[in-house]
């Protein structure tokens, strides 16, 4: 039986419902709809067979560490006593095993002090979604009845960002909007004095582009590259982290690099849903009903089984073989790696063409390769 890639990361779908409506939802408001057919929260029978399964994997191939996403919808609608239920069995299971790197992604209109103490005993970091200042925020991100989410959110930030909790605030999520201005959008994130800020392309394909998409503009570079200045060029970059613009900078240094939406490496993690059932990554949600679901589930397969599932098996793998045939020839795809599977989508073709994003993407890889690399040997006499 072939050797497997194991895998390191679950995100957990402990809760389905989400207490928001944002606009650019890939759970519910794009294509997919098998949500509609999912328990609204995990069963704690379901989360101790999860615990169970992921200390197996770990046992079985010698990994020291494992991460664990707790995500939704939004998870804290799953309540405190099945949230800790959850924890307490995966510490359980995992002891003399693995340490476990625990997070929830959250909009945080829920949190208060009696989740931060169960978050502190149990070491969990906390990531934020948040698209800038309330006027770029409220654009996509408000409550159900249309009203703002903003002032929830923020009471939420101001919670984490209180001297017993900062420590575990792991950074904002920003899902960017060319029709806000970037600078302000990265300072108005800044100003919650995040350890990190992560960007996302909003998911779309080329059966639906994404907002303003134009490829001889490329806007979406542009804005991420204002963003990039002004990162780069503070005088304490370091202390707010960007993953997207330190792994470029990673790759054009000739690193390895794993990610889904850079570079060639192949991916580590599954999605497990409130039942259960295994799927690929939530992003593909964008391209067609049905499209992250794998047929396999923690009940009746282990983890390695389902890495050696095809569908599973194909989803992961990185490397030029997976790539259209203009990409392989492209000169920044060790950065880019073809962009978000998603993003690749057409009905006609499946996956088999450059990222809905590719003109943006070849820009912002580009300049940033071209820049780092100008600037390394500066910055290696600085160093030494």
């Amino acid at each position: 039986m072939r050797e497997v890639n194991p895998f390191v990361e679950w995100i957990v779908k402990i809760a389905q419902p989400c207490n928001l409506a944002c606009d650019y939802c890939y759970v519910y408001e794009l294509r997919d709809r098998t949500w509609r057919h999912k328990p609204a929260v995990m069963a704690n029978g379901t989360a101790d067979q999860l615990a169970r399964r992921i200390a197996e994997h770990a046992r079985r191939h010698a990994l020291s560490r494992v991460r664990v996403v707790l995500h939704g919808g939004e998870p804290l609608l799953a309540g405190p006593a099945r949230v800790e239920h959850f924890l307490e069995v995966l510490n359980q299971e995992l002891r003399g095993t693995a340490s476990c790197d625990i997070s929830v992604q959250s909009n945080v209109t829920l949190l208060n002090p009696s989740w931060m103490a169960l978050f502190r005993r149990h070491g969990v970091t906390v990531g934020v979604s948040l698209d800038g200042s309330r006027e770029a925020n409220d654009r996509h991100r408000r409550a159900r009845n249309g009203r703002s989410s903003y002032d929830s959110v923020r009471r939420g930030l101001e919670l984490l960002r209180r001297p017993e909790n900062k420590a575990l605030f792991a950074g904002l999520l920003c899902t960017v909007d060319i029709a806000n201005p970037p600078v302000q959008v990265y300072e108005a994130l800044l100003a919650h004095e995040p350890r990190a800020v992560d960007f996302l392309l909003p998911h779309a394909t080329w059966e639906h582009p994404p907002p303003g998409h134009d490829p001889d503009r490329t806007p979406y570079a542009n804005w991420l590259l204002a963003v990039f200045e002004r990162w780069y060029t503070a005088p304490r970059q370091k202390t707010t982290r960007i993953r997207l613009f330190e792994n470029l900078m990673d790759l054009a240094l000739g690193g390895h690099v794993r990610s889904e939406s850079t570079g060639l490496g192949d991916t580590d993690f599954l999605v497990v849903e409130s039942d259960g059932t295994i799927e690929l990554s939530d992003s593909l949600k964008a391209t067609r009903n049905g499209a992250a679901a794998t047929g396999v589930d923690i009940f009746a397969h282990d983890f390695d089984t389902v890495a050696r599932h095809p569908v599973v098996a194909d989803a992961r793998r990185g490397g030029l073989e997976t790539l259209a045939d203009v990409c392989r020839d492209c000169e920044v795809v060790r950065l880019c790696g073809g962009g978000l599977r998603a993003h690749r989508f057409h009905p006609r073709n499946g996956f088999a063409n450059p990222s809905v994003y590719c003109a943006d993407l070849r820009v912002l890889t580009t300049r940033i390769r071209d820049r780092v690399l100008a600037d390394a040997p500066a910055r290696l006499r600085s160093a030494s």
